[in-house]
């Protein structure tokens, strides 16, 4: 079976226009990042309340919103920050009036505090990671963009509420990111994807408000402010020994 890879994120992935095109040309034509909803449907319905309100950030012209509303969850409003997309999207579900639409950036919600119970994302944060080189070392622009995002989602979840991110980024890397104490919730996750060994495998991030951090987490997000420390310098090559015979060490 050929193995999936990750999506390929060049940079212009963060910019507007590269969207607003794309949606122009595909309208509300499906494209699903990271698979449909039926693959992390296992995980993440338990998670979930037929009354929920719940928010999709970075709905993109991806089904999930109307998959959701479905099975059940009629009160989905999505967002997106190009205006083409939103368009598309409205008029395709004009048949869904629980489904609701507006054009927004994920980094200044227009929400009231506690607006939602559900707050879902989708390969939406990964966009803000595209012009990092080294995953392991992030920019501080990248990171104070992902702290703005997750401020704000924290923001606009009621007490008790949920947060889920699904993403292919892995835990060592993501994890840093969403374990801060600052947003007042827990931290876990799941893997997801097929079960054969050469399989790529994604990751569903559970935060719930109001609950504490494991203090394993706390301390991995504490080091996500500390300066990385530079590699330690390799010690010099040990000297040659006088009394070995590098003629009988040759291997001819």
């Amino acid at each position: 079976m050929e193995r999936r890879r990750a999506p390929a994120a060049p940079p212009r992935y963060g910019r507007r226009r590269f969207w607003d095109a794309l949606y122009q040309r595909e309208g509300a034509e499906t494209r699903e990042w990271l698979g449909g909803l039926s693959r992390f449907l296992p995980q993440l319905e338990p998670e979930l309340r037929s009354g929920d309100r719940i928010l999709v950030l970075g709905c993109g012209n991806s089904a999930l919103s109307h998959d959701l509303h479905e099975l059940g969850y009629t009160d989905v409003t999505s967002i997106d920050f190009s205006p083409a997309c939103i368009a598309a999207m409205r008029a395709r579900y004009a048949c869904c009036p629980g489904l609701h639409w507006a054009v927004m950036d994920i980094r200044a919600l227009a929400f009231p505090d506690a607006s939602f119970d559900v707050v879902l994302e989708k390969g939406t944060l990964d966009v803000l990671m595209v012009d990092e080189t080294d995953p392991w070392d992030v920019s501080p622009q990248a990171a104070a963009s992902m702290r703005r995002v997750l401020a704000e989602v924290s923001r606009v979840l009621r007490p008790g509420g949920c947060f889920i991110s699904i993403t292919f980024a892995q835990p060592h890397f993501r994890k840093p990111h969403y374990a801060q104490e600052a947003f007042g919730w827990s931290l876990r996750h799941a893997t997801c994807g097929d079960g054969d060994a050469g399989a790529f495998h994604y990751f569903l991030y559970t935060m719930r408000k109001g609950q504490p951090l494991d203090p394993h987490d706390v301390a991995l997000g504490r080091r996500l402010h500390q300066p990385r420390q530079p590699p330690a310098p390799l010690p010099p090559p040990a000297p040659p020994d006088d009394d070995e015979d590098y003629l009988l060490a040759i291997q001819l």
